[in-house]
């Protein structure tokens, strides 16, 4: 269903003009809050995994374009369109690939499922770069990664630019934030029998190489923030602390970029290449 907008405060139009992502996440409560998926690619993505569309907004354009496919495969929800500097006054940035989509969130599993058939498994730690979050997962499904857990504090993976930025692989990848109520994760990932290993600078540390890491049958990599990384508590409670070798005196890397490399380096050997 085609709606041309003209009338800017629609309350229908209200998931797409609100800046407050934490206002998205309780939109329905007590049902599950939504979340809005940007450019056809992520849209498709999310669609692929299940997720259901509310409503579109689409650049003129892209109807009959990139966007037509999806429209076709979403029904008869709403689609909301106008030209590029209508929906640039909507939004309050210009679209880049023209389509945006409101989507019902999923319940999240928690992360006692997440382990069960998980061999390597990605933590953040209080995490709050939105762009750092969904690099991360763009790693981490990439890269051999069964999973991903956040503890409480990091930023929500389904706000708008973790999403863009992850290229809607967290929508491929099982995620599922730690216990709030339980804050020595790293016992409780012990009690699964992974092995931990933390990413810090100390001088206590294996080269990310070390056959102890990549040879574990479950082994969990632990990423902190940036600036100042892990607490020191999970380094100290952690099996291994990790680093990863630089030169030219470069003493550390983004925490996206770390991750690409850690993954990469400890997924598990034994698993062939994907075709």
């Amino acid at each position: 269903m085609i709606i041309e907008i003209d009338n800017l405060s629609a309350p229908e139009l209200q998931p797409f003009l609100c800046t407050n992502e934490n206002q998205l996440l309780h939109w329905n409560e007590p049902e599950q809050g939504l979340f809005i998926a940007e450019s056809p690619k992520v849209i498709r993505r999310a669609l692929a995994a299940g997720y259901a569309p509310i409503s579109l907004l689409c650049e003129r354009k892209y109807i009959s374009g990139q966007a037509r496919d999806i429209i076709e495969q979403c029904g008869e929800i709403p689609v909301y369109t106008a030209d590029s500097d209508i929906l640039t006054e909507i939004t309050g940035f210009k679209l880049t690939q023209g389509v945006l989509c409101a989507m019902r969130r999923h319940p999240l599993p928690d992360a006692e499922q997440i382990c069960q058939n998980a061999s390597r498994i990605a933590v953040l730690e209080d995490i709050m770069n939105q762009t750092n979050v969904g690099a991360i997962f763009r790693s981490a499904a990439a890269l051999g990664m069964d999973a991903v857990l956040l503890t409480p504090a990091c930023s929500d993976p389904l706000y708008r630019r973790s999403v863009r930025v992850s290229m809607g692989t967290v929508f491929q990848i099982p995620w599922a934030y730690l216990d709030r109520n339980s804050p020595d994760y790293v016992t409780f990932l012990k009690e699964k029998s992974f092995r931990t290993a933390a990413m810090a600078l100390r001088n206590d540390t294996l080269c990310i190489d070390d056959e102890r890491l990549s040879s574990a049958s479950r082994l969990a990599v632990i990423l902190g923030t940036e600036g100042d990384g892990l607490k020191e508590s999970t380094i100290v409670n952690c099996d291994y602390t990790v680093k990863i070798p630089m030169f030219h005196d470069v003493d550390s890397l983004n925490v996206a970029a770390a991750s690409a490399v850690a993954f990469w380096e400890l997924r598990k050997k034994t698993e062939t290449y994907p075709k």
